[in-house]
């Protein structure tokens, strides 16, 4: 879906992008400085967003220096907010790019902003998701930001958390949570930037004040904010609202800071498809939805057919077919393709399929036929027939890793079938190929 990483130049410095396939119009994610282009678009927790905004246009993800994959800086010699819009610059002109659509979240409104009022020609639009404007406890008129500590404090919890991850579950409370999104969440981080990086350049962050150029910014503006998040406060969106000339401002209620996550980045899609379209986001044939994939195969099945000849292996193969599609339609199961001796099925509940695997494991242990099971929940794109996207793919790798007998499990799915009475063991964590981040996996016990 992304193009290789490549560099664009800004001034002596290099600044590391990549971009989806290009469309109808261009949109730069501006990097919030602690982003790793390699890793951040990839993140699963963001690819339902990253996928639907791509039927829109090309998605240009960039990393500032200092940060992520772009150039080094020196930590006494840190960049300027003129730095930072340049680094946009760079990035259009490196691709030829005329003009492109903003997409700034949190601290990177500011070097969006900035771009916008110098070069409001090359900005088609500007959208500002639970954006801030200065880190401040006041604006004018009185309105109190709720709850929110001094700046040093809060960069100092910031340093004590970064790697680990559950800074982004202090951000995004109502994100899905568990082992394998932290797990991916914290290698991003420890990617973006070192903690002593982000000692040194978050307090810079947080006294940039570009609250006089609201009514300078003449593009179309499209502001949306949860209500009740505490790190990006509401206040921010709805002073943005109006002091940015004809801004549209959106409000959800919901505490996450980030809208392109669960549960809220359908919405923040539509909303930018009908502001710069006119009409809402929808694909073609396509809907999402949260299943239970499962995939298994039979055990040594290469050197078995060898063993046995063909006719023998054929109505061997018959019988555990047979035998695999009593029990999914048994458990409700849905069955999306079959190839050899494999089968890929779905399901809408994670307990039905793990019982179902054991039905199919036991019944054709009768057979003497050792088979070995994967599953994974999560969100699935389904095309008519067709069942994809990245849950299907770590369904695929899990149970690429079981051994035989085993009925292999991601910790998602672990974690939702708590208090089944199922049990099962720890395999410990794995990198699947071609997913990004570490997943831990576990399996049934007999």
């Amino acid at each position: 879906m992304f193009s290789e990483t490549r560099y664009a130049r800004n001034g002596d410095l290099r600044v590391a992008y990549r971009t989806t396939a290009p469309g109808p119009r261009d949109f730069v994610f501006v990097s919030n400085w602690f982003t790793n282009c390699e890793v951040f678009p990839e993140l699963a927790a963001i690819q339902g967003w990253v996928e639907r905004m791509a039927t829109l246009g090309r998605v240009i993800f960039f990393d500032q220096p200092g940060t992520g994959a772009s150039d080094p800086v020196p930590l006494d010699a840190l960049p300027t907010l003129e730095l930072w819009m340049d680094s946009i610059t760079a990035v259009l002109d490196d691709l030829e790019i005329d003009e492109a659509v903003l997409v700034t979240v949190d601290g990177a409104f500011s070097s969006g902003a900035l771009f916008a009022t110098t070069y409001p020609a090359r900005t088609a639009a500007l959208v500002v998701l639970e954006g801030q404007a200065v880190a401040t406890l006041e604006f004018p008129g009185g309105d109190q930001l709720p709850h929110v500590p001094d700046p040093d404090s809060q960069v100092a919890a910031a340093i004590a958390l970064w790697g680990t991850g559950e800074l982004q579950h202090i951000f995004n409370p109502d994100m899905p949570w568990n082992d394998e999104t932290r797990a991916a969440w914290a290698r991003q981080e420890r990617l973006a930037a070192t903690p002593t990086t982000v000692a040194v350049m978050m307090p810079l962050v947080t006294r940039l004040d570009v609250r006089d150029l609201l009514p300078a910014i003449r593009v179309p503006t499209l502001v949306l904010q949860h209500a009740d998040d505490e790190i990006s406060s509401a206040v921010h969106g709805r002073y943005f609202a109006a002091n940015i000339p004809g801004a549209k401002y959106v409000e959800y209620p919901g505490r996450n800071m980030y809208l392109f996550v669960e549960p809220d980045w359908r919405r923040c899609v539509d909303e930018i498809s009908e502001f710069l379209t006119g009409t809402r986001a929808v694909a073609e044939d396509e809907d999402r939805v949260l299943a239970t994939v499962l995939f298994t195969d039979i055990v040594d099945s290469t050197s078995r057919a060898a063993s046995m000849g063909d006719r023998d292996w054929r109505a061997l193969l018959d019988a555990h077919d047979a035998v695999v599609r009593a029990q999914l339609s048994r458990f409700r199961g849905r069955e999306v393709s079959t190839a050899g001796d494999s089968f890929f099925a779905t399901f809408d509940g994670p307990q039905r399929a793990i019982r179902c695997a054991v039905q199919i494991r036991e019944a054709l242990r009768a057979l003497d036929i050792d088979v070995r099971a994967g599953l994974h929940t999560g969100e699935c794109e389904v095309r008519g027939d067709d069942v994809a996207g990245l849950a299907v793919h770590i369904g695929a790798r899990v149970s690429s890793l079981a051994g035989a007998g085993d009925i292999l499990v991601s910790g998602t799915v672990r974690d939702l079938v708590v208090g089944s009475g199922l049990q099962f063991e720890d395999r410990g964590s794995h990198q699947l190929k071609g997913v990004p981040g570490e997943w831990r996996l576990f399996a049934l016990a007999d």
